[in-house]
């Protein structure tokens, strides 16, 4: 299994005791779709307060839902001490940092990335959602003048292997780079773990990549 590397932190402030960040899932040679457009019956259902909620599954669609999706990566995989100073200058920075660089990776700019796509799960902001408003006020953005919340994101990389890739069988030199794809960055927000939004978003990157002509 391939370790994903992607979100890659300037040095922490002095004062900020960050606690690091957690291991990443990186699933070697899947392939996958998402769908354009969300419908209220496309992705996982979110059991919340007030009732279910229909999350749409996707490839992003704005720069405004791309940057929600980092924020969401940064609050998912690091944790700072309570008594911590200067976390949220540091979580800035590495959004920021993380935001530029998915950016080059989809645009093609990064070398070994063939393609690169990043799948989200959304919902639209909503009273039941209240009960989890640091999650809201970060991963929100707005879409054709809606406001939605990213509460699940992953990366769908087409490319010979992965930048930090350890271990497992490596193709030969002569194998065509369209062969292989990879997961990384794969992240579901903590107030809506194990409801089936995982398998979804996996899923979803399953048909994406098979449409992308994966073979393996």
């Amino acid at each position: 299994m391939a370790s994903a590397s992607r979100l890659l932190p300037p040095a922490p402030p002095p004062s900020a005791q960050l606690r690091g960040p957690r291991d990443r899932l990186a699933v070697r040679r899947l392939r996958c779709r998402a769908s354009a457009s969300a419908s209220a019956t496309d992705g996982a259902v979110l059991l919340e307060r007030g009732g279910p909620a229909a999350v749409a599954v996707r490839e992003f669609v704005t720069l405004d839902e791309l940057r929600a999706a980092v924020r969401l990566r940064v609050r998912t995989f690091y944790e700072y001490a309570v008594d911590s100073v200067g976390t949220e200058d540091h979580r800035k920075a590495l959004a920021d940092r993380e935001f530029e660089a998915l950016q080059d990776r989809i645009s093609g700019k990064m070398i070994n990335f063939q393609r690169v796509s990043c799948i989200n799960g959304t919902v639209p902001l909503s009273p039941s959602l209240m009960s989890a408003e640091e999650l809201c006020s970060t991963c929100k953005f707005v879409e054709d003048g809606e406001e939605r919340v990213v509460v699940g994101s992953l990366d769908l990389n087409q490319c010979l292997w992965l930048p930090d890739e350890l271990t497992g069988k490596k193709p030969g030199v002569n194998e065509d780079i369209q062969t292989r794809a990879y997961l990384s960055n794969v992240c579901v927000a903590k107030e809506v773990q194990k409801k089936g939004l995982g398998y979804t978003l996996v899923d979803k990157s399953k048909k994406l990549a098979r449409e992308w002509g994966k073979c393996s």
